[in-house]
Parts: C-alpha cells; structure tokens; sequence
C-alpha cells in the first residue's frame, strides 16, 4: 500500500518541524533535530533514541539510498515540504526528530584529554572542534556559557555526526570546574598572552585545554589554570580561528603522549 506523502506546507507537522528549529522550542520539547544520512547513522550508532523520521525519496543522496533501508519506516514528506524543514541547501531527503541525550560524564582514565570550550557562539566552529576531537581521540568536550547548542542541528552538521561520537556535555562552569577538580585534570588555557608556546607544555596525563571566543577570550577565573599556553602569531593577525587553534594544541597533546609509548 502506498503511503500518502505530506504536501501542505500549513500542515501541522511541518509548522511544528520549522519551529524545532529555534532553539528554545527544541529545549521546549527536549528534542534535537539530525538531518542527512551521514548524522543519522553516527547519532543512532551512538545511542540516540529516535523519536520520528521524515522522509522525502525525491531527494536521497547516494549516502541517504544506502542508509533508508537500516532506519525505522518515516513519515513521507512531498519535495516542498520537505525543503521547507530542511536547514540545507541541498537536503538528502532524511530528518529525524531525536530525545535530547542526558550525559552523565564518564569517570576519566588516567590519561584523558578533554576540550573545555567556554562561550562560543559560532555553531561551525563547535562542530569543527568537536571532528577535530573525535579524530583526536578526546574523551570529553565540555560546553560551557550560553553560546552555540552542542546539539543544534547547525552544530550536529558541522561536526559530521561527531558529537555522537565524543562525550559532549553542556555543563554549568561551577559543575564543570568541580567534575575537572574531582579528577584530577591539569587545566591549561589557550590565551594569546601565555608565556608559553604550546608545544612547551607538558600536556600528558589527565589533561583539559580550555578555549575561549576569539574576540574576548577566557574569563578571568578561567584563566587561573594550572599553565597557560600560546599559539606563536608572526603575522599581522593577532589571533587564529579558534577551531584551528583546537587542532593544533590537541595534535600536540597526542603528539607527546605517543612519545611516552
């Protein structure tokens, strides 16, 4: 039998959709929207509970004809419709609604690297540190300040499903402070005024890098961390992305733990 596919724009579950898409109506609700194949599959390998499927075949990707068959049956969507849901430019078609995940933050190993990102409000540069951890190997990303949603659909984009990957959690600072204190973590901030270049810190053992926004950096009782590091500018650029500046102090904390194997 074939199902009906939803065509008006003013259907009720389009609206609703539409609205998911501002933050306070996800949190609302407490869900979070995973568009595209590649977000769908890490977010359902990573344990995430789907609430609904939109579907739109019109539209599927190569990615998306492959990954359909392993998802539960959706809720046909016309190409209208479904390009009115979509946050892409070019949708493949497939859009699940999701429970929000209730991270408890797992005891650390003795080694664990852990990313603290304090404020930032761009949700590509989040999504790129938080790719940028995963393949890093980090056991944690801690969100901190009301700044992008660790779980928006820009940030779950921009991070090509990695947030499913990496325990991430957005935290209260006290909680955050007090979860690194319990464990033990050296803290080390990444602030362009350190009197030490980043590949001059010891950054084994339990370690967590703090990075702040690019224009105001970490508050003052961020920065009173265990060591303070920088990036060398040699330019007239008094400042990096601060995804860039995430993967160079991560790549050089893997760097040195391998050197202790």
């Amino acid at each position: 039998m074939t199902r009906e596919a939803i065509t008006s724009l003013q259907n009720p579950q389009i609206k609703r959709l539409v609205r998911l898409r501002n933050r306070r109506d996800r949190e609302a609700e407490g869900v979070m929207l995973i568009e595209g194949a590649r977000e769908l599959s890490r977010a359902l390998g990573g344990g995430v509970r789907l609430r609904e499927l939109f579907v739109c075949p019109e539209l599927y990707s190569p990615e998306a004809q492959e990954v359909a068959p392993t998802l539960p049956a959706g809720t046909l969507l016309s190409r209208a419709a479904f390009e009115k849901v979509s946050g892409r430019e070019n949708p493949d078609g497939l859009l699940g609604v999701a429970d929000l995940p209730v991270l408890a933050l797992p005891d650390p190993p003795e080694g664990a690297l852990v990313v603290v990102l304090h404020g930032l409000e761009k949700p590509g540069n989040v999504g790129a540190i938080l790719r940028t951890a995963d393949a890093a190997g980090a056991h944690a990303v801690l969100v901190l300040g009301r700044g992008a949603d660790p779980y928006g659909p820009n940030v779950i984009r921009a991070s090509q499903g990695s947030v499913f990957s990496v325990p991430t959690a957005a935290l209260p600072e006290a909680e955050a402070m007090a979860w690194l204190a319990q464990h033990g973590f050296q803290t080390v901030a990444c602030t362009p005024d350190a009197p030490r270049d980043y590949w001059a810190a010891p950054l084994t053992g339990r370690t967590a890098l703090l990075l702040g926004t690019e224009h105001a950096g970490l508050p003052a009782e961020w920065r009173s961390t265990d060591q303070s590091v920088k990036i060398p500018m040699h330019g007239q650029a008094d400042s990096l992305n601060v995804a860039t500046a995430a993967a160079l102090v991560l790549y050089e904390a893997v760097r040195q733990r391998r050197e202790l194997t």
